[in-house]
């Protein structure tokens, strides 16, 4: 039943001879120590949040040319995205600042988004990270019936051009959390799986109709306030921005879990994962162009989405130093280590999209 809590699942306990063991005082002592890297993470938060308020405000400023208008507001969702990659991401995860409080604070710049912190926090944390790709769990991979990507999940008639279709409907990527997903984990019943795992406090539910509408009022009625711009002209400039923002931010998010050769296992029915914590992580996650300094400074870690897996409470300044240890102790160990150019793992996405848009269940689960 929906209403039912969801069980929590347990790892094989790692031996001595686990390889995280030493690949962690490995990193601890030689990569962490060094407190300029942490610092990194400050000054790049600072810098993208300014950067994005500066690009509002040329909104308001120079909005009266139609070509800055339309300029200046995908700049602000590209910055947006931005922001949520490299600063929002890692305070959730604790990341940015050494107090809890200070982390807390800066996530709940996701509100300003339009957003609510507290649900997002909540999925990812105690969803998508300890269980990535597991199916009725991992929701971060699995948001919506319009496209199947867990080979269990229920095949409808459109799936079959799922591989054509949702390469048109990721545009809408981050206006269907603004304006539906919120929404569904809120108030939805089918596979809401964070109901499943907490309660929500009945503040987070007058944040949430809160932060859309002064998001709104902010991105829409105020420059139509302020500019002497058609209010047709500022919504057409609202939606390209976040066309745009989508196409961006769902290049990273579908590069990291949802490829070809994924595995999406069950819940193993007694509760216990047949693999130890580590093992898990590494086998369900790769990596994408971790040697392009420009998607290490764009993506904020998600390129080096093993890393963030194996150390989700490191910031991701560290992550370019820590990769090539974790290829090392990956080639020693015989480790499911993946890594793949952007393009290709674009490419192994839509692959991916192709299979699973079948009737028949082209998968492998594995065992747990």
């Amino acid at each position: 039943m929906e209403t039912e809590k969801l069980t929590k699942l347990v790892f094989k306990k790692a031996g001595d001879d686990d390889f995280f063991k030493e690949l962690h005082k490995e990193v601890q002592t030689n990569i962490l120590i060094n407190k300029n890297i942490q610092s990194r993470i400050i000054y790049k938060s600072i810098f993208l949040i300014a950067l994005y308020f500066a690009f509002y405000g040329c909104i308001l400023v120079w909005g009266n040319d139609i070509q800055l208008l339309f300029l200046f507001y995908i700049l602000t969702g590209l910055t947006m995205i931005l922001v949520f990659f490299n600063a929002f991401h890692d305070a959730v995860h604790g990341a940015v600042f050494s107090t809890r409080t200070s982390n807390e604070k800066l996530s709940c710049i996701l509100e300003l988004f339009g957003s609510n912190s507290f649900i997002w926090k909540k999925r990812h944390l105690l969803l998508h990270h300890p269980y990535p790709n597991m199916q009725q769990w991992d929701i971060d991979v699995k948001q919506s019936d319009v496209v199947r990507i867990f080979p269990e999940s229920k095949w409808f008639q459109f799936h079959r051009y799922q591989h054509i279709y949702m390469w048109f409907l990721y545009f809408f990527y981050t206006l269907n959390w603004l304006l539906i997903r919120d929404f569904k984990d809120f108030f939805g019943s089918k596979d809401n799986y964070v109901k499943r795992i907490i309660t929500i406090p009945k503040i987070e539910y007058i944040k949430l109709f809160t932060a859309k509408i002064c998001y709104l009022f902010m991105m829409i009625g105020l420059p139509v306030l302020v500019l002497a711009q058609p209010a047709i002209n500022i919504i057409t400039a609202f939606l390209v921005m976040h066309f745009i923002a989508s196409a961006f931010g769902v290049t990273a998010l579908l590069s990291t879990h949802a490829d070809e050769d994924a595995e999406f296992p069950m819940p193993p029915e007694d509760g216990v994962i047949n693999t130890t914590w580590a093992m898990y992580q590494i086998s369900k996650t790769k990596d994408f162009s971790t040697h392009n300094s420009v998607a290490n400074f764009l993506f904020g870690g998600f390129n080096h989405h093993v890393a963030h897996h194996l150390f989700p409470a490191v910031a991701h300044t560290y992550y370019p130093y820590i990769t090539p240890i974790i290829r090392r102790y990956a080639q020693e160990y015989r480790l499911n280590y993946r890594s793949y150019p952007l393009v290709d793992a674009l490419r192994s996405h839509f692959a991916l999209l192709k299979k699973n848009g079948s009737a028949e269940n082209l998968f492998v689960t594995g065992d747990l």
